[in-house]
């Protein structure tokens, strides 16, 4: 039986988007006091468990379906234990 791997995918808009989620939250954190914030993004954390699965593996499930590649980037992390 193949061991159990687990994966970390983190989605977010690419940069040059504009993220009115993000803008909404620093406005929010900026009137409760938090001034220093100056750009909040807001992205989607999808944790990954496979028997087998690879890398590439887990890079073909980002770009058929977690993440629109028109809108978004992905970041993959392989996690220990």
């Amino acid at each position: 039986m193949a061991a159990v791997k687990r994966y970390r995918v983190y989605v977010t808009l690419k940069p040059q988007l504009l993220d009115s989620a993000g803008r909404t939250v620093r406005d929010a954190l900026n009137s409760l006091g938090f001034d220093d914030v100056q750009n909040v993004r807001i992205g989607k954390l999808i944790e990954i468990e496979a028997q087998a699965a690879d890398r590439s593996a887990v890079e073909e499930m980002c770009r058929k379906l977690l993440a629109n590649p028109v809108t978004e980037e992905f970041e993959i992390e392989e996690v220990e234990g």
